[in-house]
């Protein structure tokens, strides 16, 4: 690639259907990373194409998602109820900052991810919509506005994650456990799962979290290591390894899950890799999901994964070990969070049973 080269994106490139003339091409060769474009940028009818002019166009045009990206647009009363509620608690969730398609379903079931500690990001990941900035004051009030709202909703598993806070010491680690203990006071039957950043791999930011034992805890790797430095800010796939292996000396009996999204240039045999990955370091739980781009800003969507490459990725990750594993196009971290618990509960019985 060339050096400050923006990110290319061959599907968006094939659907500007410039005519393919197969010729020697001087630029091509000057090129070598413009090879896999030359019907577009050497067609005999746009020959002075430019590399920006290319880029240009390629922001431009809009790939039509397939068939099986649909978002289910449910606004009933749940839905407008759990709105307000959020609002009237100045409350932000996952659902809301970082688009997630799945909000209408899940709000329309009373289920939500709440996000604590603000809505502004320290950080400004390459896939993810969350404003990034200097965040706002602390809200030493915020747990006790999570528990309301989760008694509120009389949820049965709760789920809590937060924007990175790389400008605290702790990362935002000892909210994270006021949070949880906050829910158990009020809902001591509802299970609680956390979705935390790395905390810049400080270990007694993690112990913070672990000691307040929460049912569940996520850390997601996101991608696959080659593409890791590309997609992530700041974060590191081998300390996102580094977290989950620690979590489980902390805290043996505390499942461990993690994601990746796919479509944003990794190889299959790369995704199986991550998955060998986890299991090295006994992680529990596997979501995969479908990387959709959130805007122009973002990065371009290398590939759609069909609904059967999703169902083979399930099967691969079982076979592996893993007690669950969410696998599907619009399958996000905290999508069906109930089920994959209790899902993974069942499993890892009968597992046991049979050893």
């Amino acid at each position: 690639m060339v050096p400050g080269e923006p990110s290319y994106n061959l599907a968006f490139f094939k659907s500007l259907h410039f005519i393919h003339v197969r010729h020697e091409c001087t630029r091509c060769d000057k090129w070598g990373f413009f090879q896999r474009f030359h019907g577009i940028i050497c067609s005999e009818q746009q020959p002075n194409f430019s590399r920006k002019k290319v880029y240009a166009l390629a922001k431009r045009v809009k790939e039509p998602k397939p068939d099986w990206i649909r978002i289910k647009l449910t606004t009933g009363d749940n839905y407008q109820e759990m709105k307000t509620m959020m609002r009237s608690k100045t409350l932000h969730t996952v659902c809301e900052e970082a688009r997630c398609p799945n909000i209408y379903e899940c709000w329309a079931n009373r289920t939500a991810t709440f996000m604590i500690l603000g809505d502004i990001c320290t950080r400004a990941c390459r896939f993810c919509a969350v404003n990034t900035g200097l965040p706002t004051e602390l809200d030493l009030q915020e747990p006790e506005r999570v528990a309301e709202a989760a008694e509120q909703m009389n949820l049965q598993h709760c789920v809590i994650t937060s924007v990175a806070r790389d400008d605290l010491k702790d990362g935002g680690a000892t909210i994270f456990a006021e949070t949880v203990k906050a829910v158990r006071r009020r809902l001591p039957l509802c299970s609680v799962e956390v979705l935390i950043p790395d905390f810049l791999g400080d270990r007694d930011s993690l112990q913070i979290v672990m000691d307040a034992k929460p049912d569940i805890l996520n850390h997601n790797i996101e991608t696959v290591e080659r593409l890791s430095d590309k997609v992530r800010a700041k974060a590191k796939y081998k300390r996102s390894l580094e977290l989950l292996a620690r979590a489980k000396e902390m805290q043996p009996n505390i499942p461990t899950k993690s994601s990746i999204m796919l479509g944003v240039g990794e190889e299959y045999h790369e995704i199986l890799q991550t998955m060998d990955d986890l299991r090295a370091v006994d992680c529990d739980i596997m979501t995969i999901g479908q990387y959709l781009q959130p805007s122009e800003k973002h990065l371009f969507v290398e590939k759609y994964y069909p609904p059967e490459e999703f169902a083979s990725l399930k099967q691969e990750g079982l076979k592996r070990g893993f007690s669950h594993v969410e696998s599907g196009p619009m399958v996000r971290s905290s999508y069906h969070a109930h089920e994959q618990v209790k899902s993974a509960a069942k499993n890892s019985e009968k597992a046991a049973s049979h050893a």
